[in-house]
């Protein structure tokens, strides 16, 4: 009888996916459920980009694009960076993907070869690894922690470099923590990595949702350094499937040869929509005050319901919370909160597999008084809980 190849089954399941068709099938059977689990963000996309890409379906021009993406819209990105970073990226550097998921597989694909060891953060986004996995790519999960200040250690890192490790995958601000990388670390973790020859990763895709500070981009401390963003987080145009990667001249045709076999072009509507996302500002910063707000009244309240060992929150929309003292299975306590309450919170396990079985994140993008309802209803039932 013929079986699923090895490879697919070393694919983990994404645990918060699961999380989310419950939720829905909850929510289809009438009842009253609250995200926060996903990264969703409330709302619709902007209304210049649904203006955008009405325009773009009244037209005939809705063909395939060339793989790296259409003209105008990687121009658009370099100008972006021009403005937001003060940096002067030729737009032959930048390349248009299917979500960041698309330039995962692209940049990856590009960069490694089967059998290669490559460091991820641990927790971090779990499709980081499971992609790996995937491409016989080797995950080093590299201990980034509370007592790590949720950063790859630096003697950790050379290590495994020493090792033979070919790479390095950072995320500022991080999933699920929140947690960015100061200026000072992004450039001495890039130096680091490319001193071996190394590729290092920066996944930015939540640039721009920051709260106290400023994020900093990989390419204000390297030329190498490959760079992932997406229009999903800060746009609000998750199904959209539009991203980017700006690569080092080197990767370029083996990444346009890749992208010609294994998706032809980002979705063309999508492109052309994206395009018009940079001038929606007015309306995307009045969603991240929504965020500020929420971020702002769950590190207020969560400590006075006994979740007080928090992540740092700097960026992103997510809290990630160690709830030890209430549980050593994630999975399970997730699956009663949702069942009992309605609140969807993901289970740590899905970021970590060593001590995510300790650990909830909260998602904060979703209207305030969701987030007021969620707490009430955590309230309620936190304190019927045993301890360990």
């Amino acid at each position: 009888m013929s079986a699923p190849s090895e490879r697919a089954a070393r694919v983990s399941p994404f645990i918060v996916m699961d999380v989310l068709r419950e939720a829905h099938d909850m929510a289809a059977a009438g009842e009253d459920v609250i995200h926060m689990e996903v990264g969703q963000p409330f709302g619709p996309a902007p209304k210049r980009v649904r203006e955008a890409a009405a325009k773009a379906l009244s037209s005939d021009d809705l063909g395939y694009t060339e793989a790296r993406g259409i003209r105008p819209l990687r121009e658009r990105i370099a100008r972006y960076y021009a403005e937001q970073h003060g940096l002067k990226i030729d737009p032959d550097r930048i390349f248009v993907t299917t979500g960041s998921s698309g330039a995962f597989v692209i940049a990856f694909l590009a960069a490694f070869d089967a059998g290669d060891r490559v460091g991820l953060a641990n927790p971090g986004y779990p499709a980081y690894r499971n992609i790996f996995h995937g491409l016989n790519i080797e995950p080093v999960l590299i201990e980034a922690g509370p007592q790590q200040g949720w950063a790859p250690p630096l003697e950790r890192v050379r290590q495994e470099l020493a090792a033979g490790m070919k790479g390095l995958l950072v995320a500022s601000p991080a999933n699920p923590t929140g947690a960015m990388l100061s200026k000072e670390r992004l450039h001495t973790l890039a130096r680091v990595v490319e001193e071996t020859g190394g590729w290092f990763i920066s996944d930015e895709i939540y640039h721009r949702l920051d709260y106290e500070k400023p994020a900093t981009t990989a390419l204000e401390v390297s030329d190498r350094a490959i760079v992932i963003n997406s229009f999903s987080k800060y746009y609000g145009m998750t199904g959209w499937r539009i991203g980017w990667m700006v690569l080092p001249p080197e990767l370029l045709r083996p990444a346009e040869v890749l992208a010609q076999n294994l998706f032809i072009n980002a979705p063309t509507v999508s492109q052309h929509a994206a395009i018009a996302a940079f001038d929606a500002t007015d309306e995307l910063e009045a969603r991240k005050a929504v965020y500020a707000e929420n971020r702002r009244f769950l590190l207020e309240n969560l400590p006075a319901l006994g979740l007080d060992r928090l992540s740092p929150a700097d960026g992103a929309f997510y809290i990630y919370c160690d709830v030890s003292h209430l549980t050593e299975d994630s999975v399970a306590f997730a699956r009663r909160l949702l069942r009992e309450t309605g609140v969807a919170a993901t289970p740590g396990l899905d970021f970590d597999p060593v001590n995510g079985q300790r650990f909830l994140r909260f998602s904060y993008c979703a209207s305030h008084e969701d987030i007021r309802r969620a707490l009430d209803r955590l309230a309620r039932w936190l304190p019927q809980q045993s301890m360990v």
